[in-house]
């Protein structure tokens, strides 16, 4: 965000702006709203959010068994739904080998 923060400052507020909207409506409590965010962290590979909300948990009253508990849960999880889509996308892996694939991300138009 620091770049954002400097080119795009108003971007930045109004992240700000949200964030507190929704600490002063949230509706669980924060050891709760931690162990949600700490586990969004770890699929989302941030580092310093995996790092944030570990210790936010901890300070919410959460154990270190607790949160390997939900690290366990979250990978789980994540390898059967990254399994599943995987194999959705996929699926035609022969069509694939034909060359007929399009990647729209790349320009490619549809085939």
């Amino acid at each position: 965000m620091r770049m954002l923060e400097e080119f795009f400052p108003e971007f930045t507020e109004k992240l700000d702006e949200i964030d507190k909207l929704y600490a002063d409506t949230r509706t669980i409590d924060e050891k709760t709203y931690q162990f949600i965010c700490f586990a969004l962290s770890i699929k989302a590979r941030s580092k310093p959010c995996v790092l944030k909300h570990f210790k936010g948990a901890l300070d919410a009253g959460a154990t270190v068994k607790e949160l390997s508990y939900i690290f366990a849960l979250t990978m789980r999880e994540a390898a059967g739904a990254d399994d599943c889509w995987t194999h959705d996308v996929i699926g035609d892996w022969k069509e694939i080998l034909k060359g007929n694939v399009c990647c729209s991300c790349s320009g490619d138009e549809e085939k």
